[in-house]
This record gives structure tokens, C-alpha cells and sequence, in this order.
């Protein structure tokens, strides 16, 4: 009889075994469907952003306000594989700065920047997850002009319209006030069919900027630091644009 009840519990025992083995693996994959479906969702969000006009994502985010949930936990996923983020670097230097600067943070995202600094940071972004945002077109923003003293692009030039994000910049920063350009590695490669950075660059400063340092130390990104002029001319003549390749994530 003890034999039996022994014999019985080990059949339940192996049983639950069994059944919990099934649905951890059952779990298992379906966390990978999940993160399949939701890289995809990522990727088609993210080539959208680069192919179309900052007016065209302001509009499709709008009729489809919860796709940016999606678009930014896939950017962060992404932001995981490397090994420096250059929000960070950014946020380095304006630490090292004054904290009277005023900073206008164009494609803030999680507006992370503002969270990390003592600055009065301006926010801008195509949706707001956070009352501090301020929803609008990069190259149509609320600020008043010559009002702020940084401009940040924190990998935020992804319209097919881009250099009327610099454009809308140029307007809202001072006389001397610094703009940073932080750009995927790639974009800026003509090794790999991206821009020629002296040709960026020379487009930047016919808009009105002076190049002040630039840092290829990265292996993921580039950083640029310029200035706006003291005494701006007016751009009479049509700026040569490089374009800028979308940067396209592969499937992993």
C-alpha cells in the first residue's frame, strides 16, 4: 500500500514536472513571437521616419498616437547593442557647462536630456508621453526666435526634410549659440553609401555655423559642435543638401 502512494506520488510529481516544463517553454516562446512582431513593428516605424517628411510623421503619429510606444521601445532595444549612448556624452557637456543655458532638445524622445540636467531643456518631439513635451514639427517649433543657447539633434535627423530642422535651429538659437549634431556612423560614410561629411558639414555652415570641434571616437556615431554666426547673412543662394541614407536595422 505504501509502495502505491509512492509510486503515486512520483507519477504526480513527474506530472507537474512536466506540465511546468511545458509551460515555461510555451512562455518562452511566446515572449520571442512578441518580440519578433514588436522588432518588425520597430523597423517598419523607423524607415518610415527616415522616408518621409517631419510634416508627413507629425500627421501619421497623430491618427496613430500608440505606434511611438512601440517605435521607442524598439529604439531603446536597439540602444542596448551599444556600447555608448550619445545622449550621454551630450549630457556630459552641458554639465560641464553653465546651467543658466537654455537648450531646445529636437526629437527628445523620452526627453531623457531634460531629466539629466539642470538646464531649462525645451523638449520637442512628435508625441508627447510626458506633460513636458512639446508636440510639434521639427521644423516648426513654438520657441521664439534667438531664444535658446543649445540646439540638440540627438540622432533626430530622420525627415527626408532634415535641413529644415537645421533651418528651424538656426532661427531659434542666439547669436554664438551651439548646435550638436550627434548621427549614426553609417549616414555620414560614403564607404557605405552614406553622405560625405565635409559636404554636410559645408551645408551646415553656408546656413550660418561655424564648425567648433567634431569627435569620430565613436564606433556607433559621430558628434559635431558648432555655432551659430554672430552676424547672419541671408541665405540667398540654394544650399547643396547631402542626402542621408535611412539608417535600416537589420533583423536579429
Amino acid at each position: 500500500m505504501k509502495e502505491q502512494k509512492r509510486n503515486r506520488g512520483k507519477s504526480i510529481s513527474g506530472f507537474n514536472q512536466s506540465s511546468a516544463s511545458k509551460t515555461k517553454k510555451a512562455s518562452s516562446f511566446l515572449d520571442k513571437m512578441k518580440a519578433r512582431l514588436s522588432g518588425g513593428h520597430f523597423r517598419m516605424l523607423n524607415e518610415k521616419l527616415y522616408t518621409c517628411s517631419g510634416e508627413d510623421a507629425l500627421n501619421y503619429f497623430k491618427e496613430n498616437p500608440e505606434l511611438f510606444n512601440v517605435y521607442h521601445a524598439g529604439y531603446q532595444e536597439q540602444m542596448l547593442h551599444w556600447p555608448e549612448q550619445p545622449v550621454n556624452i551630450i549630457t556630459k557637456w552641458l554639465k560641464d557647462r553653465s546651467p543658466s543655458l537654455i537648450v531646445a532638445d529636437f526629437g527628445c524622445g523620452d526627453a531623457r536630456l531634460a531629466r539629466s540636467v539642470k538646464n531649462k531643456v525645451w523638449s520637442l518631439d512628435l508625441v508627447a508621453n510626458d506633460p513636458s513635451v512639446i508636440v510639434c514639427d521639427m521644423s516648426n517649433t513654438p520657441l521664439e526666435s534667438s531664444s535658446v543657447d543649445v540646439a540638440v539633434f540627438c540622432l533626430s535627423l530622420m525627415g527626408t526634410d532634415y535641413p529644415s530642422f537645421l533651418q528651424e535651429a538656426r532661427r531659434v538659437l542666439k547669436p554664438r549659440g551651439w548646435l550638436l549634431i550627434a548621427e549614426v556612423k553609417s549616414r555620414l560614410d560614403p564607404t557605405t553609401g552614406g553622405a560625405d561629411t565635409n559636404n554636410f558639414l559645408k551645408a551646415i555652415c553656408e546656413l550660418g555655423f561655424t564648425i567648433e570641434s567634431k569627435d569620430f571616437s565613436n564606433k556607433m556615431f559621430v558628434l559635431f559642435y558648432l555655432k551659430k554666426k554672430e552676424k547672419q547673412n541671408s541665405v540667398d543662394k540654394e544650399i547643396n543638401w547631402p542626402e542621408l541614407k535611412p539608417c535600416i536595422y537589420k533583423r536579429r
